[in-house]
């Protein structure tokens, strides 16, 4: 007692609130307990009434089907009717189901069970009697069952199955009122119970509700604290996360200056050599532009495999076979990676195809081999394999970018320097190489990351110092039928134009339009050209003119290029369209897939590139 008086007011408080809630909870489970025992009690007197009602009920319809029954008997041997058979029939056949049924019921009461036990005797003896009277008939004696039914022999048991009847009825009656009686007492103590119970739990909801409010109140303060620590740790989180990113930032924009000015370079210095030759008379200009082109197309490469990495690259996918794929490549590998590597390829049998862009595919499949050869300087083996996978739930969820599935995978091991866990953890960012400077621009695997996830694949780096590397490929399995070639083919002559052939050239861009074009001028085409899509309509509003391929850039001001081709098509519908671009995330590519049926080309082209698709598009 002295140490409750010691205590602090609120300590007390919560003390005895506490006592009291345990002491609560006590009364409302024994109240609890004590009004289902209540309920059950109503339960079974409720069952026991209705039990009453129901015996009363199919004792009097039992009785209907023999009287039903006897009226069926005598109204078919007055008239030999078959239709006064339907009521017999059913009492002979549905009599007999309502005393079991009614036996099943009073099973707990002897008294009924006796009654009910002569009552089936009655019935089956009443029924039989029917039931020959009635085939005396069938067999054309009906005088003789008229006699039998004037003699009233039946009289007696009929009188004693309505007796039997009565007294079943009256006995129910009487259970009945004891039943409702017992019914209402447990209705009343069942709502006592409830409104004891129900008072219980308001008493008790205010005290928890005071104990829940000094916890409630607790709590906050916890949770200030809390929110404090956790906002010290998050600020110090971001500042981390803030300088990871900005070096990460650093290293790509140092990367890309560093290869671009590089670039920029070898292009100024050539073009500007060639410049001052040209003015002196030389002609003798072309080593110059070569290392100039040389330059640009260098440039290019940088920017595809930056957009790769970027996964904005415009892919062009395919269902293909791999296993044609590396087959296609075997002799392109061993040219690429000299005598000293010797080439393996282990191929899967019955290889799942996959929907994936063959060009990329193949750069990927060169860019990880070239890797594997600088990782193997004393020379060694490269083994390109292929298997049939399936990436289950536990892989998927050890890593947050892998959907479960089947996948078609492609290996490449090589026997070389292997790679430290550190050098695996950066292997994919973009400019990160181990490589010596000038041996390598660290955009590789960067490339091969950005292709793999935008073609929904997986891509997995195995590998250990001085023990090798493996680099494994999944790519999502297609059941799409049909299957293309790989793009990997001798190169073909560059197909030229001829003057009926009329190119409409819609570009923006002054300086691009004029290039675009005298390059297919040079090619032998007839070409007419605007700046915007309002004026190209125009050019085709000419019914004179046969315009055979719009060739249209598609980010342009006002009008697009998907717009006006649209429209043209509308105009013109046997006119042909190619679309370029140097900004992939546009009209006609969705997802990094280009639309099916939409042709692109991509800025910056070559020439042979440009004759390639320009032909393509005319002769589909």
């Amino acid at each position: 007692m002295r140490d409750m008086a010691d205590a602090d007011p609120t300590s007390r408080r919560s003390l005895i609130a506490a006592i009291a809630l345990a002491g609560g909870f006590l009364l409302l489970l024994l109240s609890a307990l004590t009004s289902i025992t209540t309920f059950e009690r109503r339960l079974g007197h409720a069952a026991s009434v209705r039990q009453s009602l129901e015996v009363q009920t199919r004792v009097a319809d039992m009785l209907s089907l023999i009287q039903d029954a006897e009226t069926g008997q005598r109204g078919y041997l007055l008239t030999g009717d078959p239709s006064y058979l339907g009521p017999f029939e059913t009492g002979v056949r549905e009599a007999p189901k309502a005393i079991d049924a009614l036996l099943v019921i009073t099973r707990d009461n002897p008294s009924q069970q006796t009654s009910l036990r002569e009552l089936e005797g009655l019935v089956a003896t009443k029924l039989e009697e029917l039931s020959a009277t009635v085939e005396l008939r069938k067999n054309n004696r009906g005088p003789e069952a008229l006699r039998e039914v004037r003699s009233n022999n039946g009289k007696a048991t009929m009188d004693r199955i309505r007796e039997l009847v009565g007294q079943i009825r009256t006995e129910e009656r009487i259970l009945l009122g004891i039943r409702s009686v017992d019914a209402e007492r447990s209705a009343r103590e069942t709502r006592f119970n409830i409104i004891a119970l129900t008072v219980i739990i308001t008493l008790l909801a205010g005290v928890a509700f005071y104990i829940g409010r000094r916890a409630y109140e607790h709590l906050q303060a916890t949770n200030r604290q809390l929110v404090e620590e956790s906002a010290r740790r998050e600020a110090a989180e971001a500042e981390a996360r803030h300088i990871q990113k900005m070096e990460v930032l650093g290293q790509l924009t140092g990367g890309i200056a560093h290869d671009f000015n590089n670039v920029l370079a070898v292009i100024v210095g050539g073009i500007d050599l060639a410049r001052r030759r040209l003015d002196k008379g030389d002609a003798n200009v072309s080593r110059f532009l070569d290392s100039a082109l040389e330059g640009a197309q260098h440039a290019t490469a940088l920017t595809n495999r930056l957009l790769a990495y970027s996964r904005r690259q415009p892919l062009q996918p395919q269902t293909l076979d791999m296993n044609r794929l590396v087959s296609g490549m075997s002799e392109v590998l061993r040219r690429s990676l000299g005598e000293r590597i010797e080439v393996e390829t282990v191929l899967a049998a019955g290889l799942w195809r996959v929907l994936a862009d063959p060009s990329q595919l193949e750069s990927v499949l060169l860019n990880l081999a070239v890797n594997a050869r600088d990782a193997m300087p004393e020379g060694g083996k490269l083994t390109v394999e292929t298997a049939n996978c399936h990436l289950d739930s536990d892989y998927a969820r050890q890593h947050a970018d892998v959907r479960e599935g089947q996948y078609a995978m492609l290996a490449v091991s090589d026997t070389g320097t292997g790679m430290s866990a550190d050098v695996i953890a950066r292997a994919f960012d973009p400019f990160f190489t181990t490589k010596e400077v000038g041996k390598g621009t660290g955009l590789g695997l960067s490339q091969v990351f950005g292709f793999v996830k935008q073609s929904g694949g997986h891509v997995k780096i195995y590998s250990e110092p001085g023990a090798g590397t493996t680099v494994k490929i999944y790519l999502p399995r297609s059941h799409e039928a049909g299957e293309e070639e790989g793009v990997h083919a001798e190169k073909a002559a560059m197909p030229g134009g001829a003057a009926n052939e009329i190119i409409l050239v819609v570009e923006d861009d002054d300086r691009v339009r004029v290039v675009s074009v005298a390059a297919l001028r040079e090619l032998g085409y007839t070409v007419i050209h605007a700046s915007n899509g309002e004026t190209a309509l125009e050019l085709l509003s000419d019914e004179n003119r046969k315009v055979s391929l719009l060739f249209t850039d598609i980010v342009m001001p006002g009008m697009t290029g998907r717009v006006l081709a649209d429209t043209a098509v509308q105009l013109r519908p046997d006119l042909k369209v190619l679309y370029t671009t140097g900004y992939t995330k546009n009209a006609v590519v969705h997802n990094g897939v280009v639309d099916a049926g939409a042709r692109l080309l991509v800025k910056p082209y070559s020439l042979d590139q440009l004759a390639e698709k320009v032909r393509e598009a005319i002769g589909d």
